[in-house]
């Protein structure tokens, strides 16, 4: 556990000028767009349920963004973790860990993918709450925000927070054969291991698909980003129909109950021979990834 708190740490000390950038320019420019800019809104649009409405897309919003941004930084850091330890200055040092290379590998990849944006998720939810004050009180006064029924509120945010952490999770699986088949190619070839990954998967199914009539690639591909995409959020089993601001404060009761039910229909996806072939792929090449950080140890003993 020691030890890998040291790479948990190793991480954060590497990363933590973009991560909390990432973190706070987003809530930042909110605060300034929604303090200074334009706020149109019909007659029609204004109401009783409008205070709700506002926060309620303040908080979703505020999470959902903080969420991806730190998941598309993180791919983008993902891409070059294997390779890293070849040219850090201090390879010496984190070789000489007593952890194996299996675990050197592990805990990078799910401080990035799973960890971060997570808590980016938390601080999203937290910024939500300062852009939804700054938004309710321009539109109806601070009164309408200290009068918000926050109980309803804050329970069904920690709800979609709670489903939306539980679906990167899930993402991530889905998506697991591709991101580590990323990380091998760019630890062999460097920066043409994102290339080779785009002409080899993207370009090369689609022409074994139109050209050869081979379609299991394309189709695969398609399946996983598919299920990596409703585990996420939706997995199409049931929505809350929101047309108005007033079917939007009534919804907001049902919103823990929507959240069980889609979980527990996103974790029924799981049980998919896709999942488990990709799964054995993703296990394929991070055996790889092991063999080739040993290879690369030998030679820098």
């Amino acid at each position: 556990m020691k030890n890998t708190l040291a790479l948990m740490q190793r991480e954060w000390l590497q990363h933590r000028f973009a991560w909390m950038l990432m973190a706070l320019v987003p809530t930042l420019l909110a605060v300034l767009l929604l303090s200074f800019g334009e706020i149109h809104l019909s007659t029609e649009e204004r109401g009783e349920h409008l205070p709700v409405a506002l926060a309620s897309a303040s908080l979703i919003g505020s999470m959902g963004l903080h969420m991806l941004i730190l998941w598309i930084v993180a791919l983008l850091i993902t891409a070059g973790l294997a390779r890293r330890d070849h040219g850090d200055r201090s390879v010496e040092f984190w070789l000489s860990l007593p952890t194996g290379h299996g675990e050197s590998l592990a805990v990078p990849l799910l401080v990035h993918l799973l960890l971060a944006p997570m808590v980016a998720l938390a601080v999203g939810l937290v910024g939500g709450l300062v852009a939804s004050l700054v938004l309710v009180s321009r539109v109806e006064g601070a009164w309408a925000w200290f009068s918000l029924p926050w109980g309803t509120l804050l329970v069904a945010a920690l709800a979609m927070a709670t489903r939306l952490a539980l679906g990167l999770v899930l993402a991530t699986l889905w998506l697991a054969p591709l991101l580590l088949i990323m990380v091998t190619l760019t630890a062999w070839f460097g920066r043409w291991g994102l290339v080779i990954l785009a002409l080899g998967v993207g370009v090369g199914s689609a022409v074994l698909d139109s050209a050869f009539g081979i379609h299991w690639p394309a189709a695969w591909l398609v399946r996983i980003f598919t299920e990596a995409g409703q585990a996420v959020a939706n997995t199409g089993s049931g929505s809350l129909v929101v047309e108005t601001s007033g079917d939007l404060a009534g919804v907001l009761g049902d919103v823990p109950a929507w959240a069980w039910h889609d979980a527990l229909q996103a974790l029924g996806q799981l049980a998919s021979p896709v999942l488990v072939v990709g799964l054995a792929l993703a296990t394929g090449c991070f055996a790889m990834l092991v063999q080739w950080r040993q290879r690369g140890a030998q030679h820098s003993g």
